[in-house]
């Protein structure tokens, strides 16, 4: 499929306001489906090649499944039916799929499901939001979310207890957001990301609007104790918080992620549940 044919909005972030305020579920969604369907080719053409067609790596640090197991040993997903909510072009499905595993891709975007059709393979695609999933309950053995969904929703317990539903008994449910003591400092890579500018406390969304204050972007905060907190709201107990460390190979810039602040505080938070 060539980007032609699909032609994106008019890019309406680009005089678009960054505020603090209050977004909801509908409006959360709404401006998450806009804007990755606007921004899905420049993030693909941008990250792709960190990312890999068949790599499943949890964040900019770039810790490796293959390394970390936290879904378990890769011997052990043979079998497994999995699903990967917030895929994007569905690269870590298709790494699930290598070791013997059946999982089906799911995003908000249907422009990120079409760089998954570009990059092809035989993993099932559902364009879906993650507070609405449309599967039947106890489907899946496995849950996974390598920056999805979870940090651009407004209600995580509604997209927790989801994911238990379509879980079966002992399922494993693995996600990774942006660290929550990130949002303290300011999203730059240098030594101006360094110092505190804000409440690590104010749970406020960051909000970018269009002139007529229509949401086109919306991030929402929870610190550390929250995400735990939803966590256990949703059903599940919380097995392990991985921190990643920033590694000596990885000289790479990703927005707010780089190796002088990766080596001296946490750019990425992975929770690790189980369903009971």
């Amino acid at each position: 499929m060539n980007q032609e044919d699909y032609a994106p909005e008019t890019d309406a972030e680009d005089d678009a306001e960054a505020t603090r305020r209050d977004a909801g579920e509908t409006e959360s969604s709404r401006a998450s489906r806009g804007w990755w369907d606007r921004n899905a080719d420049e993030y693909q053409s941008e990250h792709g090649a960190f990312l890999g067609d068949d790599r499943f790596v949890w964040g900019p640090e770039g810790l490796d499944e293959a390394d970390a197991a936290l879904l378990g040993p890769a011997d052990s997903l043979k079998g497994k039916d999995v699903l990967e909510i917030g895929a994007g072009a569905a690269q870590c499905s298709r790494w699930l799929a290598a070791q013997g595993a059946r999982p089906v891709a799911l995003d908000l975007s249907h422009r990120q499901l079409q760089h998954a059709l570009r990059i092809g393979g035989d993993v099932p695609l559902v364009e879906a939001d993650a507070g609405r999933l449309p599967f039947r309950d106890g489907s899946f053995d496995l849950a996974c979310s390598a920056y999805g969904a979870v940090p651009f929703v407004a209600d995580p317990v509604n997209v927790m207890r989801e994911v238990r539903r379509v879980l079966r008994p002992g399922g494993r449910w693995v996600f990774s957001v942006t660290h929550p003591i990130r949002w303290a400092f300011p999203d730059e890579p240098g030594p101006e990301g360094l110092s505190v500018s804000a409440s690590y406390f104010d749970r406020t969304p960051y909000v970018e609007q269009d002139e007529r204050g229509r949401a086109v972007y919306v991030e929402h905060h929870r610190t550390v104790g929250d995400r735990v907190r939803d966590v256990v709201a949703g059903g599940f107990r919380l097995l392990d918080l991985v921190e990643p460390e920033w590694p000596e190979w990885n000289s790479q810039e990703w927005g707010g992620w780089s190796p002088l602040r990766g080596n001296l505080i946490p750019g990425t938070a992975i929770f690790v549940c189980e369903r009971d």
